[in-house]
């Protein structure tokens, strides 16, 4: 049974190690190697395991499998959000030393966004059962829509928010150093480094909408919920700067995340209908399986294959229309 001072302990934790990050480890602007970034990531994970071990001690097994459950869906999900970062980063010719810094207030952002949402959707399910439908629902739908998606090139240029920020402000020609802000002539200008910022919000608030309903389908519990995506989130950018050079190989991988959402939401509607006759080991397990194995393929099938220029990604970005498919060739006449 947690209490108000378990969430005050938890939050007061998080923030002592966003200050280590940010003081410390990350004091000067500096582009972040992918050996840091490999540590800070088992880091963070072994973390996350002490921290299931705990609730596994003091809350029992079902707290723990839920936790951990929660946990695996919440980070495999943040790598479609590296994808997504990689694609904008790129678009955007962001020098690597100021990559950190947007990342590091998109977590701070995030992590008052979600809980913002977490609270809310838990508030929701308990006046009323029936949501719990539209959750599922949604979750098998965005599962569907992910997977029709992707292969679609993302038309970076013309995403929607980006075009509203350029109209409504004066917008510098180059990067500022790590401000997002400049005053010039009495005016205030945003920089590129301020747009760039807003997309990875903007994707994260509606990776939310998505993730979120997703560990609502494993767990009731608020502060399962909660812990579970920051962990994920904890972790974001160091996975970020340890995968992004090799992003390419996990092209099976939105895939397997496609059928992991189908899944929980399927879960979802089966267990507010019948009951809980879908035991939560069997959606870790599952999710295990699928994510598993969908790296395990990508890894396969592009073994030796050269780097795809992270300019030719595919996948589908928030705001962003899919540019048109070129035609299929031609089918040569045999007569």
């Amino acid at each position: 049974m947690t209490t108000w001072w378990h969430w005050l302990a938890f939050n007061l934790f998080v923030l002592a190690l966003l200050a280590f990050d940010l003081g410390v480890l990350h004091k000067n602007e500096r582009e972040v190697g992918v050996r840091e970034s490999l540590w800070l990531s088992l880091g963070y994970l072994v973390l996350a395991l002490c921290f299931a071990g705990g609730i596994f001690h003091f809350e029992g097994r079902a707290a723990g499998t839920e936790f951990l459950t929660g946990y695996l869906i919440e980070k495999s999900l943040s790598i479609d959000n590296i994808f997504v970062f990689v694609l904008i980063f790129t678009r955007f010719e962001v020098p690597g030393n100021l990559r950190h810094t947007v990342l590091f207030w998109g977590v701070l952002g995030a992590l008052a966004l979600r809980t913002a949402l977490i609270l809310t959707g838990a508030a929701v399910l308990a006046a009323f059962h029936w949501v719990i439908y539209l959750f599922g629902a949604f979750l098998v739908a965005t599962g569907v829509r992910m997977l029709l998606s992707v292969n679609d090139e993302p038309d970076l240029a013309g995403n929607r928010l980006t075009l509203f920020l350029r109209r409504r402000f004066r917008v510098t020609e180059g990067y500022e150093g790590g401000r997002f802000l400049v005053r010039r002539g009495g005016a205030v200008f945003i920089t590129p480094l301020c747009i760039v910022l807003a997309l990875v919000e903007f994707s994260d608030m509606v990776f939310a909408l998505d993730s979120i309903p997703a560990i609502f389908a494993v767990t009731r519990d608020p502060f399962l919920v909660y812990t579970s995506n920051v962990f994920a989130i904890l972790g974001l950018r160091a996975l970020f700067f340890a995968l992004s050079g090799v992003i390419h190989r996990f092209h099976y991988l939105k895939h397997g995340l496609s059928i992991v959402l189908v899944l929980v939401g399927g879960k979802m509607l089966v267990n507010a209908a019948l009951g809980p006759v879908i035991p939560t080991e069997w959606a870790l397990l599952g999710t295990l399986c699928i994510i598993g194995g969908s790296v395990g393929l990508s890894a396969w099938r592009t073994r030796g294959q050269a780097p795809v220029p992270p300019a030719e990604a595919r996948g589908w970005v928030p705001g962003s229309p899919a540019k048109p498919r070129p035609p299929d060739p031609p089918t040569p006449n045999k007569n």
